[in-house]
């Protein structure tokens, strides 16, 4: 069975990357779980630059079990309109790495407090490449239309979904049942469009 290393530590991640490429004769495992360790300078000026980054960075230090795998990473991350599209492709690392989610979204909301309704639009983006034994490049990307609320709500997402209403302010995105998420979220675009590539690739 052909094998898939997503670039990532993120195992909230890698349980919607499992659901969503779940249809697919692969077995798809986290850069841990493969016993795999490669650091990648994510300093594209895009998601999809800084997603073809990390997957080569992976891509480069296979060996044996592993030497033909499919490579897969993303990058993704919260664009507000309002902040200039900021924290944007610094959204994991914005404030600093080790800075909690809870602590970045009440500067979200604290930088938005004079903010109408209407202008606090913004968006979640995700890039994701993928690179085949051989080397060829597939690259997808994916997003979601939103605004940031005005406090958390919701404990099913992770990250900046707490304060991301849906369009019609009904709900946040960490209000969503996992499923839902998932039909609706950039990753889950990103990913089932990648998956039809690599559906036609894997024949």
């Amino acid at each position: 069975m052909q094998t898939i290393i997503f670039a990532t530590g993120n195992q909230n991640k890698m349980i919607e990357i499992r659901e969503i490429l779940g249809s697919l004769p692969v077995k798809v495992l986290s850069m841990a779980e493969a016993g795999i360790h490669a650091d990648a300078e994510e300093n594209g000026k895009t998601f999809a630059e800084n997603a073809l980054i990390k997957a080569r960075a992976v891509a480069d230090v296979l060996t044996g079990p592993f030497a033909d795998a499919i490579v897969m990473a993303d990058d993704s991350g919260l664009e507000v309109d309002a902040m200039d599209k900021m924290p944007g492709v610094y959204s994991a690392r914005w404030m600093g790495h080790d800075t909690s989610y809870h602590i970045k979204n009440a500067k979200i909301i604290e930088n938005l407090k004079d903010i109408p309704p209407e202008r606090r639009t913004a968006r979640f983006v995700c890039a994701i490449a993928a690179i085949l034994p051989g080397g060829k490049i597939l690259q997808t990307e994916g997003t979601i239309e939103g605004k940031i609320g005005y406090e958390e709500r919701g404990a099913n997402g992770f990250g900046y979904d707490p304060i991301f209403m849906l369009p019609d302010m009904s709900c946040s995105t960490a209000e969503l049942a996992p499923e839902e998420k998932n039909r609706i979220s950039h990753r889950g675009k990103a990913l089932r469009a990648m998956e039809q590539l690599l559906q036609q690739e894997l024949g």
